[in-house]
């Protein structure tokens, strides 16, 4: 694998909130905890965790693969020891007055002074230039453990956000070869590789220091393909298109992502698949807003259902409700129905918040105007006023 510069700069345990001494279980139980709590999913729209879970997930990309983990540890020990110099390195060296630097150029870059004692034709930088890949003959990279991930997005009606739906859809990518059936073989039967034995690694020792690094005969995987299959060449994958059905959960959100766990694109010759991430567009809804759980309508109403009190049905995501308007009520208030908003994880839903608005009528008949007009006379004569409290009238 390759050592980058970063991995000097970061405390990838911590990260992860585990010694350096944790086992590999106590690390794989930190990382899920803190994955679950900063997934994107649970938190739509939060650049901070968002943040914090791609931190995680690269920590646990280093510290909970065995390889990368010795080969981190060995690094930061290093590191501890002063900077490479002091700590039993010949004609040991020191980090100076230049705060910006790269350990990879340490022990990479050619014929330095007398004083130095080392060259990139030996010693030091040839010890080290398989590390960190510089100085030293070219490093094969492990092929992936996975397969890619993908993003796609699609758009739904406010209601089919509101009660989650399934969506068929169209995924283009790699997937597994039917001919061999993902292995790349003909056969259906890898081989074990014979350098490295299957482990994928190969070891090398240089005085007091040893290192291992991915096999280049197999690319890492620990197998070789001595029969490829014609038609994916020994990749176990082909390009093609795929029908898969996506389950919505109720309640999503208007940029939410949800996340299909082994959907994405197949891995290299039979290894998982990758995820795959949908980002969800709302439309918006003609009838009905939302807030957070809570489903909103507004309902246009009479003076006289507000005045005398009324029962009157309001719409919901499924049958309409009977909603109960007590007399007197104001114009503008909020009556609120439990249960009937947006569905919860679960059997629960939030509420339907129904804000009563009067319709006053633009044309009235003859016999409406003069029963108004009576009404009007009989208002003024009770010593009903509406501005009577306005602050405005003060």
């Amino acid at each position: 694998m390759t050592v980058q510069r970063e991995w000097a700069d970061k405390n990838y345990y911590a990260d992860l909130g585990v010694s350096s001494s944790a086992s590999n279980d106590e690390i794989k139980k930190a990382y899920r905890k803190l994955a679950r709590d900063n997934h994107p999913d649970k938190h739509p729209g939060d650049k901070a965790a968002e943040e914090r879970f791609k931190k995680v997930a690269e920590a646990y990309d280093v510290v909970g693969d065995e390889a990368k983990r010795k080969e981190y540890d060995e690094l930061k020990a290093m590191l501890r020891g002063g900077g490479y110099g002091g700590a039993g390195f010949p004609g040991g060296f020191r980090q100076t007055q230049q705060e910006d630097f790269d350990v990879s150029d340490l022990f990479g870059q050619g014929t330095r002074g007398s004083g130095g004692g080392f060259s990139a034709d030996g010693g030091l930088g040839d010890i080290f230039g398989g590390l960190f890949n510089r100085g030293g003959a070219p490093r094969h990279s492990a092929r992936p453990t996975r397969g890619q991930d993908v993003e796609t997005e699609l758009t739904l009606d406010f209601r089919e956000a509101a009660k989650g739906t399934t969506i068929p859809l169209q995924i283009s990518g790699e997937a597994p070869c039917n001919t061999c059936h993902g292995s790349g073989s003909k056969s259906g039967n890898p081989s074990t590789c014979p350098v490295c034995s299957g482990t994928g690694y190969t070891s090398e020792n240089r005085g007091a220091f040893g290192f291992s690094a991915p096999c280049t005969n197999c690319d890492g995987t620990g197998q070789v393909i001595t029969d490829p299959c014609t038609t994916c060449h020994g990749s176990g994958t082909v390009h093609r298109t795929r029908s898969i059905t996506v389950r919505i959960p109720a309640g999503v959100i208007d940029g939410q992502k949800v996340r299909l766990a082994g959907q994405g694109e197949a891995g290299p010759n039979g290894k998982p698949a990758g995820d795959l991430f949908v980002t969800v567009h709302v439309k918006p809804d003609k009838v009905f807003t939302r807030s957070g759980d809570d489903l909103e309508v507004t309902i246009p109403v009479s003076f006289a259902e507000l005045a005398l009190g009324d029962t009157i049905s309001v719409p919901t995501l499924d049958a309409p409700v009977k909603v109960k308007v007590p007399a007197g009520t104001p114009n503008g208030r909020t009556l609120r129905v439990r249960g009937r908003g947006i569905p919860k994880r679960g059997d629960s839903a939030g509420d339907l918040l129904v804000t009563v608005e009067v319709a006053v009528p633009k044309n009235l008949d003859a016999a409406a105007n003069s029963a108004l007009r009576t009404y009007a006379q009989a208002e003024k004569s009770s010593g009903f006023s509406p501005r009577a409290d306005w602050p405005g009238n003060k």
